[in-house]
C-alpha cells in the first residue's frame, strides 16, 4: 500500500473563484487516540458486515449501534450522520482508486501523457464505482455534500490539472466538473440497469466526450 493519505482537503478556491491546484491524497481517517481508533475500526467492521448482509441502502446508525452493543450516540459522535458513516466505509475503496491514479502505473498513473491519463481515469472510475456500486449509490443518494467532499475535490483537481497539461481550451475547472458529471455513480447505474448499456459502451462514451473537449 502507498504511504498514508492525508485527510486535508486537496484544494481550495482562490479569491477569484478558481481552484487552487494542490494534489494531496485524501481518505485517511482522522488522527485519534489508540482506543478511539480501535472503537472506530470496530464500528466500521460491524457496519461493513451489516451492509454486506442487508445492503448499504438499508444500513442505519441504530442497527450499527445495536450490533456493536454501544449507544446510538456513540455512532453519531464518531461519524456525524448516516452519510458520514457510508463515506467512511467508502474510504478504503476510494484510497485504492486514488493510489492508482496518483502513483500507479501508466496509463492511469503519472508516467503517461495527460490526455491518455484522462481517458484512463474515466474508464477506471466507471469500473471502480460499478464494482462498489451498492455503497456509492447509498452514500450519494442522500448526500448534498458530494461536490465538497475531499474525494470529489481531489478528482476535480486531478482532472483539471490534466486538462491544463493537455492545453485544453476554455475554463478547465468547469470542463472538469462537466466530465466528472458523466462519471456520477447514480447516472452510470441508471444507464447500466434502466437503459441496458454496457460498461464498454460507457467507456467509449467517455473517450468520445474527452476527445470533444480536448480536440
Amino acid at each position: 500500500m502507498n504511504s498514508p493519505l492525508s485527510s486535508s482537503p486537496p484544494a481550495h478556491d482562490t479569491p477569484d473563484g478558481r481552484l487552487d491546484l494542490t494534489l494531496t491524497p485524501v481518505g485517511e481517517p482522522p488522527h485519534l487516540r489508540a482506543d478511539a481508533a480501535r472503537n472506530r475500526s470496530r464500528l466500521l467492521e460491524v457496519a461493513a458486515r451489516l451492509a454486506a448482509e442487508r445492503g448499504a441502502a438499508n444500513l442505519t446508525m441504530e442497527a450499527v449501534a445495536l450490533a456493536a452493543q454501544v449507544g446510538k450516540g456513540t455512532v453519531f459522535r464518531r461519524f456525524g450522520d448516516r452519510t458520514g458513516l457510508l463515506m467512511a466505509l467508502l474510504d478504503h475503496h476510494e484510497r485504492q482508486l486514488q493510489a492508482a491514479f496518483l502513483t500507479g502505473p501508466a496509463p492511469l498513473g503519472p508516467d503517461a501523457p495527460a490526455l491518455e491519463r484522462i481517458r484512463a481515469f474515466g474508464a477506471a472510475v466507471i469500473r471502480h464505482e460499478h464494482t462498489h456500486r451498492d455503497l456509492y449509490l447509498a452514500a450519494h443518494a442522500e448526500s448534498g455534500r458530494r461536490h465538497t467532499s475531499p474525494a470529489y475535490v481531489l478528482r476535480l483537481t486531478h482532472v483539471t490539472l490534466l486538462l491544463r497539461q493537455a492545453r485544453t481550451a476554455g475554463d478547465t475547472e468547469l470542463v472538469a466538473h462537466t466530465l466528472l458529471g458523466y462519471l456520477d455513480p447514480t447516472l452510470v447505474h441508471h444507464l447500466l440497469t434502466r437503459r441496458g448499456l454496457s460498461l464498454d459502451r460507457l467507456e467509449s462514451g467517455w473517450y468520445d466526450l474527452v476527445a470533444r473537449y480536448t480536440s
